[in-house]
Order: structure tokens, then C-alpha cells, then sequence
């Protein structure tokens, strides 16, 4: 199943954070979280993850760019568990680099669920609305 759309959540004090019950069907009990670009996070099934890490551990460890994306996402990911709620924390550490306080959006990216603080998210999609034409054809070409 493809992960879509986009839900607002809150954060408690503890980092504890709900995952929106249509993703949370997809994702059962576990999922892995790391950090992922333009600071925001990932989450995503096991099974998926074990895709994304092995399109990086091929490369090699004599390439450079491989090893960094090595150290960027496997150094930074934790396994998480959800409660009966749909709840898990987020570990103090990926808060912090996804500067995720009060509130967090979680967005349906494919085969991966992005979770961002509200403010970053609000700065990035007034970017993409601005940009997206330019972005869309620079794919085209």
C-alpha cells in the first residue's frame, strides 16, 4: 500500500506522538524511524527499510557519498513499537533535529511516511507552492 496525504498531530510532553490510524494499519506494531532530508524525519515498515538500506550498503564502502548516507540514516534509526493507541516516542535525539515540539505532520510519501514539525512544514510547502512548476519541469528535462 502507498503511504498518502497529510494529518496533524500533537506531541506530549514525553515525545509521545499518535500515528494516524490510516498509516498506522499499513505500518502494524513496528516501525523504523531515522532522520531523513530537509529535516524531517522517516518512518517507515521494516520490510520497506530493509529495501532502503540495502540500496546504500551496495555501494560499497570505498564511496564516500555511501558511507555518509550510511552514517545519516542507519546511524540515526531506531526501532519503534506502537502502544494500543497507535502511540510511540520519538526518540529525544530525531526531535530535536526535526526541531519537533507542540505539533508534528505526518505526510504519505509512497512507501514512507515523513514527520515534520508543524513550522518547518508550513515553510517548506510555502517553498513548494511557489516552486513546484520550476521543480516539475527540471524532472521533465
Amino acid at each position: 500500500m502507498t503511504f498518502i496525504g497529510h494529518y496533524q498531530t500533537i506531541v506530549d510532553s514525553k515525545g509521545r506522538v499518535a500515528v494516524p490510524v490510516k498509516f498506522k494499519r499499513v505500518l502494524g506494531q513496528k516501525a523504523i524511524i531515522t532522520r531523513g532530508y530537509e529535516n524531517a524525519l522517516m518512518l517507515i515498515t521494516p520490510k520497506d527499510w530493509e529495501a532502503v538500506v540495502s540500496q546504500f550498503s551496495n555501494k560499497g564502502l570505498t564511496l564516500g557519498p555511501a558511507r555518509a548516507t550510511d552514517r545519516f540514516l542507519l546511524g540515526s534509526a531506531f526501532e519503534v513499537e506502537f502502544d494500543s493507541q497507535g502511540r510511540f516516542i520519538i526518540p529525544k535525539y530525531l526531535r530535536e533535529y526535526a526541531t519537533i515540539s507542540q505539533a508534528a505532520i505526518f505526510l504519505g510519501v509512497g512507501n514512507r511516511i515523513e514527520i515534520w514539525s508543524e513550522t518547518k512544514w508550513k515553510e517548506y510547502e510555502d517553498y513548494l507552492n511557489k516552486n513546484i512548476s520550476q521543480l516539475g519541469e527540471k524532472l521533465s528535462a
